[in-house]
């Protein structure tokens, strides 16, 4: 049985009681949030941030900006389809810098968008908690920045807000932190599919860089040959160091970043 689509349904309620508080407004936006690369042992974790637009003409319902056919949690959509969309999403022929930044800009004007990262260093001297922390701000910060609509609320993928104790300035609307929000609300499977997308592409690049340690397939996760390649070439500046992966003894390599 395929899997569901994702739906602006609960952007859509956050939309409705922005604009019943807001009689006049005619605009608004939800940002969705999600994150990828938590449990890899090389390379950023990355949180992707994605608002939708929506729209109310007067006296009528909410109607959300125009999204692609078939959005989906990306680690439900093949490569193909994953590119694909991530293409619709950020426009075509546009692309994105590589290697990532901490903040990587992306989406439309009418529905902008943003990645954030944080890099293994960061990783290793804040911990996964507060990196995530740190790539959700970054990329929430940036589409925050570009929004010319009022934020009628964020949805989180996940079941922990970790996203609030580091904001420079405080949401002026709700946060919704939901399990599995990345299947179910369309805004967080768009952020998803632009995290996972600008991540991978990222892996690829450091794997033209740093040969060996497969991170062009393994995307940096710890499979067999990617464990085996640490005990063979010792630890990258890439990889988390922290996490204890190899012998201390190991010596850390100074490849090319």
């Amino acid at each position: 049985m395929p899997s569901p689509t994702a739906t602006p349904e609960r952007e859509l309620h956050r939309a409705q009681a922005f604009f019943d508080a807001h009689p006049d407004a005619a605009s608004c936006a939800v940002i969705g949030l999600d994150e990828v690369g938590r449990g890899a042992l090389a390379g950023p974790v990355a949180v992707g941030a994605f608002a939708l637009r929506c729209e109310r003409a007067q006296g009528a319902v909410p109607t959300p900006a125009e999204l692609p056919p078939g959005l989906k949690d990306s680690k439900l959509l093949s490569p193909k389809r994953r590119e694909a969309a991530f293409a619709a999403l950020v426009g075509e022929g546009r692309s994105i810098p590589l290697p990532l930044g901490p903040i990587c800009p992306c989406g439309s004007v009418s529905c902008p968008a943003a990645v954030g990262t944080a890099r293994a260093r960061e990783i290793d001297e804040h911990g996964i908690s507060m990196a995530l922390t740190l790539a959700a701000n970054r990329a929430l910060e940036a589409v925050r920045e570009v929004l010319d609509v009022p934020l009628a609320g964020v949805i989180l993928d996940g079941n922990l807000d970790y996203v609030t104790r580091g904001l420079a300035a405080p949401l002026s609307c709700p946060l919704d932190v939901v399990i599995k929000a990345d299947q179910t609300c369309a805004a967080v499977a768009a952020a998803s599919i632009l995290a996972k997308v600008a991540r991978d592409r990222h892996m690829a690049a450091l794997d033209a860089e740093a040969p060996g340690y497969g991170w062009a397939g393994n995307k940096g996760y710890g499979s067999k040959a990617h464990r085996e390649a640490i005990v063979r070439l010792g630890l990258h500046a890439e990889h988390r160091s922290s996490w204890n992966l190899v012998p201390a003894e190991q010596q850390v390599l100074d490849l090319p970043l």
